[in-house]
């Protein structure tokens, strides 16, 4: 068996521990999740997830921010935290002598911080800043304007950061009331991975976490991208114009997404996709192309990105809808098949050797799947896709009805349509 030993415990207020225990490991990495994100915000409070994921470093009524930065360095170990769509965790990474304090330090700050007004202030500034340099990056602000216009009018295309007017008029009691109400226990997952005792993280969880309570409820999502194909350009100057395009995808629970995967590796997942060979290692026309799927709980997005000068920027999207419509009609052959399938499962087996992906899994599973999913039905998914199911895949997901094209750069005289845009 690949998988180590996973346990699971639910506290009886919902919260849920699980964990995957490591023997040879000598880290441990724990998490805690809250398993909704920037989707479940109102547009008034849009980026408050995140600002609170900055805040809750800055003090709890035991420990300030330097204090809780002392103790991590004290055990040599990593603390971090994200905020996605669909959810928001805290993390930390030690050896596994140190599972006590730092599930100590994680449940204080997650549960116990203060929010002071100074801090809350300075904070404000530095994601101000974060919007400020995300905007400042090309490559990162083209991928995240493709995200918000594709899902334009729905949660999901919200920023994760916000706006600087959003972040400037976001007050104190705002964030606490949100706190308060949407980490609520049925929504919370301890996962923790490497040389961890289960009873043991689970006796150290229900001592902080059994009170918590809440009655927030969230809506439910039953959303899928509406259809239409859109052309949205953003004049910067730039050396190149850089492109995202991209269509539906399948959400993360579809029993075709290994086939969407396998799909997605062939066209652009490395340095034998059909695009890499094309566009740059045939022709020259990009250093950097490939292609990518963003999966939510209810529907997807599959986007191939580049970046070339202007005068080839009509090339590169003609090559890249070429090789779409070549998997929709041809099927992919045996051998580019298993070339990718392996190359997935390359991956996916040496991430097994980090706990931190260990973790990250075992937390995904639960908010995307509803159950740990062990590692051998995963490769059986892969290795039972044909070069039948790939076409047949690529005829759901290339069928043109949402395909979005973002340029960025010296866009002014493309002549490019949305009519020009055909699957």
């Amino acid at each position: 068996m690949l998988d180590c030993m996973i346990t699971s415990t639910i506290l009886d207020n919902g919260v849920r521990v699980i964990t995957e225990h490591v023997e040879h490991m000598h880290t441990v990495a724990i998490g805690i999740w809250v398993a909704n994100g920037s989707r479940n915000e109102s547009p008034e409070c849009n980026g408050v997830a995140h600002f609170i994921e900055h805040l809750l470093f800055k003090g709890t009524g035991r420990r300030t921010a330097r204090q809780i930065s002392m103790e991590l360095d004290s055990m040599g170990g990593i603390l971090n935290a994200f905020t996605g769509h669909e959810y928001v965790c805290y993390y930390a990474k030690v050896l596994s002598k140190f599972l006590p304090r730092v599930t100590d330090l994680l449940s204080d700050i997650f549960l116990h911080s203060t929010f002071p007004a100074d801090e809350l202030e300075r904070e404000r500034k530095v994601i101000l800043q974060e919007i400020k340099m995300r905007d400042d990056s090309p490559e990162e602000a083209i991928h995240d304007r493709f995200h918000q216009n594709f899902w334009s009018g729905h949660a999901l295309g919200n920023s994760i950061l916000g706006t600087e007017e959003i972040i400037n008029g976001i007050s104190r009691d705002a964030v606490v009331q949100y706190k308060q109400s949407r980490y609520r226990p049925d929504d919370i997952i301890v996962s923790a991975a490497g040389n961890v005792n289960h009873e043991e993280l689970v006796a150290l969880v229900a001592a902080e976490f059994s009170t918590l309570s809440s009655s927030w409820k969230p809506d439910g999502y039953g959303f899928r991208p509406k259809g239409g194909r859109r052309l949205n350009l953003c004049e910067r100057d730039l050396e190149q114009t850089l492109i995202c395009m991209g269509t539906r995808a399948l959400q993360q629970d579809h029993p075709d997404r290994y086939a969407m995967h396998l799909l997605t590796t062939i066209l652009g997942g490395g340095m034998s996709s059909r695009l890499f060979q094309e566009v740059r290692e045939k022709k020259g026309l990009a250093y950097s192309v490939y292609s990518y799927v963003i999966s939510h709980a209810d529907s997807g997005a599959l986007v191939v990105y580049s970046g070339t000068e202007q005068k080839h920027c009509r090339e590169v999207i003609d090559i890249a809808l070429t090789e779409m419509k070549r998997l929709k009609h041809e099927p992919v052959t045996q051998a580019e098949l298993d070339s990718a399938r392996e190359q997935l499962k390359g991956k996916l087996l040496m991430s097994l050797e980090s706990s931190d992906s260990l973790m990250t899994r075992l937390a995904k599973n639960v908010i995307y799947l509803g159950h740990h999913q062990p590692i051998e039905k995963i490769l059986e998914g892969f290795d039972a896709v044909t070069p039948q199911a790939v076409m047949d895949c690529a005829g759901v997901l290339f069928d043109g009805e949402c395909l979005n094209l973002e340029l960025m750069g010296k866009v002014g005289g493309l002549g490019l349509t949305v009519d020009s845009l055909q699957l």
